[in-house]
Protein backbone atom coordinates (compact mmCIF):
# COMPACT_ATOMS: atom_id res chain seq x y z
CA UNK A 1 0.00 0.00 0.00
CA UNK A 2 1.30 3.37 -1.21
CA UNK A 3 0.05 6.60 0.05
CA UNK A 4 0.97 10.34 -0.80
CA UNK A 5 1.84 12.07 2.36
CA UNK A 6 0.80 15.33 3.40
CA UNK A 7 2.01 18.48 5.75
CA UNK A 8 0.16 16.37 8.60
CA UNK A 9 2.74 13.18 7.86
CA UNK A 10 5.72 15.22 8.38
CA UNK A 11 7.14 13.69 11.40
CA UNK A 12 6.32 10.39 10.33
CA UNK A 13 8.68 11.45 6.97
CA UNK A 14 11.00 13.37 8.67
CA UNK A 15 11.29 10.13 11.56
CA UNK A 16 12.39 7.60 8.16
CA UNK A 17 14.35 9.78 7.22
CA UNK A 18 16.26 10.05 10.32
CA UNK A 19 16.46 6.26 10.23
CA UNK A 20 18.00 6.35 6.78
CA UNK A 21 20.63 8.26 7.46
CA UNK A 22 21.56 6.75 10.93
CA UNK A 23 21.24 3.58 9.21
CA UNK A 24 24.52 4.49 7.23
CA UNK A 25 25.98 6.46 9.63
CA UNK A 26 25.49 9.87 7.93
CA UNK A 27 24.90 12.59 9.72
CA UNK A 28 21.22 13.68 10.32
CA UNK A 29 19.70 16.91 12.03
CA UNK A 30 17.46 15.17 13.64
CA UNK A 31 13.31 14.50 12.95
CA UNK A 32 12.20 17.63 14.89
CA UNK A 33 14.18 19.75 12.51
CA UNK A 34 13.53 17.52 9.62
CA UNK A 35 10.00 17.89 10.44
CA UNK A 36 10.03 21.82 10.55
CA UNK A 37 11.36 21.41 7.04
CA UNK A 38 9.48 19.14 5.55
CA UNK A 39 5.93 21.12 6.80
CA UNK A 40 6.08 23.49 4.19
CA UNK A 41 7.75 21.61 1.68
CA UNK A 42 5.10 18.89 1.75
CA UNK A 43 2.24 21.96 1.38
CA UNK A 44 3.79 22.83 -2.32
CA UNK A 45 3.32 20.76 -5.88
CA UNK A 46 7.07 21.13 -5.97
CA UNK A 47 7.80 18.21 -3.15
CA UNK A 48 6.32 15.13 -2.58
CA UNK A 49 6.68 12.10 -0.36
CA UNK A 50 5.16 8.26 -0.90
CA UNK A 51 4.69 6.40 2.01
CA UNK A 52 4.88 2.42 1.96
CA UNK A 53 2.90 0.40 4.16
CA UNK A 54 0.12 0.38 6.81
CA UNK A 55 2.71 1.50 9.89
CA UNK A 56 4.57 3.71 7.29
CA UNK A 57 7.90 1.78 7.05
CA UNK A 58 9.42 2.45 3.69
CA UNK A 59 8.99 6.54 1.79
CA UNK A 60 9.87 7.96 -1.61
CA UNK A 61 10.88 11.73 -1.42
CA UNK A 62 10.61 13.35 -4.56
CA UNK A 63 10.90 17.23 -5.44
CA UNK A 64 9.70 18.71 -9.29
CA UNK A 65 12.05 21.14 -10.68
CA UNK A 66 11.66 23.24 -14.55
CA UNK A 67 14.09 21.77 -16.80
CA UNK A 68 14.88 24.04 -19.84
CA UNK A 69 15.91 20.73 -22.15
CA UNK A 70 12.23 19.33 -21.25
CA UNK A 71 8.55 20.40 -21.84
CA UNK A 72 7.64 19.13 -18.09
CA UNK A 73 9.26 19.34 -15.04
CA UNK A 74 12.11 17.02 -14.17
CA UNK A 75 11.75 14.71 -11.23
CA UNK A 76 14.91 13.90 -8.58
CA UNK A 77 14.13 11.10 -6.21
CA UNK A 78 15.58 12.50 -3.59
CA UNK A 79 15.20 10.27 -1.10
CA UNK A 80 14.40 6.31 -1.29
CA UNK A 81 14.31 3.96 1.96
CA UNK A 82 12.62 0.98 3.13
CA UNK A 83 13.81 -0.40 6.82
CA UNK A 84 15.57 -3.04 7.30
CA UNK A 85 13.17 -5.64 8.23
CA UNK A 86 10.71 -4.67 5.16
CA UNK A 87 13.22 -5.14 2.24
CA UNK A 88 12.45 -7.50 -0.24
CA UNK A 89 8.64 -7.67 0.24
CA UNK A 90 8.33 -5.46 -3.25
CA UNK A 91 7.48 -1.96 -1.30
CA UNK A 92 10.74 -0.30 -2.88
CA UNK A 93 9.56 -1.27 -6.39
CA UNK A 94 5.79 -0.05 -5.42
CA UNK A 95 7.47 3.08 -4.40
CA UNK A 96 9.51 3.30 -7.46
CA UNK A 97 6.13 2.69 -9.16
CA UNK A 98 4.55 5.23 -7.78
CA UNK A 99 7.01 7.83 -8.03
CA UNK A 100 7.47 7.24 -11.94
CA UNK A 101 3.89 7.16 -12.35
CA UNK A 102 3.27 10.78 -10.66
CA UNK A 103 6.55 11.82 -13.12
CA UNK A 104 4.15 10.41 -16.00
CA UNK A 105 1.08 12.04 -14.81
CA UNK A 106 2.68 16.13 -13.86
CA UNK A 107 4.25 15.28 -17.56
CA UNK A 108 7.67 14.45 -16.44
CA UNK A 109 10.38 13.20 -19.08
CA UNK A 110 12.77 12.19 -16.83
CA UNK A 111 13.03 11.00 -13.15
CA UNK A 112 16.83 11.02 -11.61
CA UNK A 113 18.15 9.66 -8.52
CA UNK A 114 21.84 9.91 -7.34
CA UNK A 115 23.72 6.93 -6.26
CA UNK A 116 26.74 6.68 -4.40
CA UNK A 117 29.10 4.59 -6.61
CA UNK A 118 29.91 2.19 -3.72
CA UNK A 119 26.37 1.18 -3.07
CA UNK A 120 26.16 -1.65 -4.97
CA UNK A 121 22.90 -2.80 -4.03
CA UNK A 122 21.40 1.12 -4.86
CA UNK A 123 22.63 0.72 -8.11
CA UNK A 124 21.42 -2.96 -9.46
CA UNK A 125 17.75 -1.76 -7.28
CA UNK A 126 17.97 1.02 -9.81
CA UNK A 127 19.01 -0.85 -12.63
CA UNK A 128 16.03 -3.42 -12.63
CA UNK A 129 13.94 -0.58 -12.52
CA UNK A 130 15.29 1.02 -15.89
CA UNK A 131 17.92 3.89 -14.64
CA UNK A 132 20.60 4.17 -16.87
CA UNK A 133 23.99 4.20 -15.30
CA UNK A 134 25.14 5.73 -18.83
CA UNK A 135 24.16 8.17 -20.62
CA UNK A 136 21.94 7.60 -24.13
CA UNK A 137 23.04 9.20 -26.26
CA UNK A 138 26.81 8.49 -25.66
CA UNK A 139 27.42 5.76 -23.40
CA UNK A 140 29.28 7.32 -21.11
CA UNK A 141 28.97 7.28 -17.73
CA UNK A 142 26.58 9.57 -16.30
CA UNK A 143 27.89 11.25 -12.67
CA UNK A 144 26.55 13.84 -10.39
CA UNK A 145 28.89 16.20 -8.70
CA UNK A 146 28.12 18.52 -5.70
CA UNK A 147 29.47 21.29 -4.06
CA UNK A 148 28.78 22.45 -1.04
CA UNK A 149 28.40 26.14 0.02
CA UNK A 150 29.22 27.45 3.10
Amino acid sequence: MIRTAGPGDAAEVARLLDAFNREFDTPTPGPDVLEARLRPMLSTPDTVAFLAGEHSVGLALVTYRPNVWHDGPVALIDELYVRPDYRDHGLGTELVDAVVADAAERGCRLVEVNVDEGDGDALRFYARHRFALLQPDTGERALYLAREVR
